[in-house]
């Protein structure tokens, strides 16, 4: 059974200027969590407390291979956020707020 999420707080994850930079390095493929804390420039610590909710409610996977932190986007579950139209009205809005961060 799969548990339910509040979609406005995926949406805002997901807009998070930090966060979309994880999740844009994520759209090639898995990716070691030390590697997206340098990109980040945070700590691996900040990485999964940043994708923690996205985790927790499986729109990212996190695995181990026993000494490293891998994360791997679900790229279905998490365009069917942006695609759904009642979200359309919320992603317009979190657009518009990652805008404002970088103006």
């Amino acid at each position: 059974m799969e548990s339910t999420f509040d979609k406005e707080k995926v949406v805002d994850c997901m807009f998070d200027p930090v966060t979309s930079s994880i999740l844009a390095e994520l759209e090639d493929g898995e990716k070691e969590c030390s590697f997206l804390a340098k990109q980040s420039s945070i700590s691996e610590n900040d990485v999964l407390e940043r994708l923690s909710y996205l985790i927790e409610h499986r729109f990212i996977l996190k695995n181990s291979d026993g000494e490293n932190c891998i994360l791997l986007a679900n790229a279905e579950k998490l365009n069917s956020i942006v695609e759904n139209s009642d979200n359309f009205d919320a992603t317009i809005s979190g657009l518009e707020k990652m805008d404002s961060y970088l103006n």
